[in-house]
C-alpha cells in the first residue's frame, strides 16, 4: 500500500503558541503561513493551525483500557524508536500528559504504546506506535 500524506486542519488561540508547540517542541517543520495560519510537516503529513482564538476546546472522553481518552483527537502512529524518543523529549520539556506514555492493551491483539496530550490550544494528540505495525488494524 502506498500511503498519501493526510491534510488535517484545526483551530488554535494563538498562532505564536502553535508555531512554538508544532515547531520547536514536536519539531514540525513550516511550511506556508499568514497572519490566520500556518502549515506544518508532521512527520510528512500537512497540518494546518487556523487562528480561532475564541473557540472553546471541546470537552468529550470515551473510555479505553481504564483511561478516558479526549474526543476529538489527532496524531500520528510512529516508529517505536521515534515514539520512545519523542516521549523522552516531551517528558524532559515538562509536557503534562493526558495520559502518560505506556502500553495498552498488553499482550492482546492491537498491543500499542501511546501518549495522549494537548497543545496549548487544547487540541489533544495521540502518538502512538507498534512494536509489530501488523496489528494495527487487527481484530
Amino acid at each position: 500500500m502506498n500511503l498519501r500524506p493526510f491534510h488535517l486542519a484545526f483551530p488554535v488561540h494563538e498562532l505564536a503558541a502553535a508555531r512554538e508547540f508544532y515547531g520547536s517542541l514536536l519539531g514540525c517543520r513550516e511550511g506556508r503561513s499568514s497572519d490566520h495560519w500556518i502549515d506544518f510537516d508532521l512527520y510528512g503529513n500537512q497540518i494546518v493551525a487556523h487562528l480561532a482564538p475564541d473557540r472553546p476546546p471541546p470537552a468529550a472522553h470515551n473510555p479505553v483500557d481504564g483511561h478516558d481518552v479526549p474526543l476529538p483527537h489527532f496524531g500520528i502512529v510512529l516508529t517505536m524508536p521515534q515514539w520512545e524518543e519523542l516521549a523522552a523529549r516531551l517528558k524532559a520539556a515538562g509536557v503534562k500528559f493526558g495520559i502518560e506514555p505506556y502500553v495498552r492493551f498488553k499482550g492482546q491483539v492491537g498491543e500499542q504504546a501511546t501518549m495522549f496530550f494537548t497543545d496549548p490550544s487544547g487540541n489533544a494528540l495521540e502518538f502512538k506506535a507498534f512494536a509489530d505495525d501488523a496489528q494495527l488494524f487487527a481484530t
